[in-house]
């Protein structure tokens, strides 16, 4: 068992004609219990690499290698803070929404995160220091059980597209996974 209990919902695909634009209901959006078992963490990676890969292919949106990479760090991130502060199990919401995608992790402790300064000789406690530093959106906030956070990443942002077009690999995909194929 990888800790990734089941899915619960399901993508509904984009007709062809709506696939020139970004529609405006989220195209994909799954949400994945996650136990805390061994390999936990791992499989939201990998559920998360699936995902966007499946934005791509049934949706015919573009996912840019830096988004499938950051989303993937992302998660980990997220989801590693999720099971190392809170007791109980631990949800991971992958939805797209205009133009981003989105994580969204709860979890049973109400305690908000909060990002530390910044501290080049502190070891270990920089996750949500990084996660700030890549996202284009974060918001945390209290549910009546436990609390949600969420990061939005850009599906195509790219900082190379000004330069004579988008990045072609280069980036790191989660061990076991190629990019798709282009």
């Amino acid at each position: 068992m990888n800790g990734v209990s089941h899915v619960i919902g399901r993508a509904e695909p984009v007709p062809p004609e709506e696939c020139s634009r970004m529609p405006d209901p989220a195209p994909a959006d799954v949400t994945i219990a996650l136990d805390g078992a061994a390999g936990c963490i791992a499989g939201a990676r990998d559920r998360t690499w699936e995902f966007l890969t499946r934005v791509q292919s049934e949706h015919g949106l573009p996912v840019t290698a830096r988004t499938m990479d950051l989303a993937q760090l992302v998660v980990s991130e997220l989801v590693t803070n999720a099971l190392k502060y809170a007791p109980g199990p631990v949800l991971l919401r992958l939805r797209v929404v205009d133009g981003m995608v989105e994580i969204e992790i709860w979890d049973s402790e109400p305690t908000l995160p909060l990002a530390r300064a910044a501290d080049a000789g502190r070891v270990g406690q920089h996750g949500l220091e990084i996660v700030l530093a890549v996202v284009q959106g974060f918001e945390a906030r209290r549910e009546p059980v436990g609390k949600c956070v969420t990061a939005r990443l850009a599906l195509f942002d790219d900082p190379l597209l000004g330069f004579g077009g988008p990045a072609r690999g280069g980036g790191r995909s989660a061990p076991g996974h190629r990019p798709p194929e282009e």
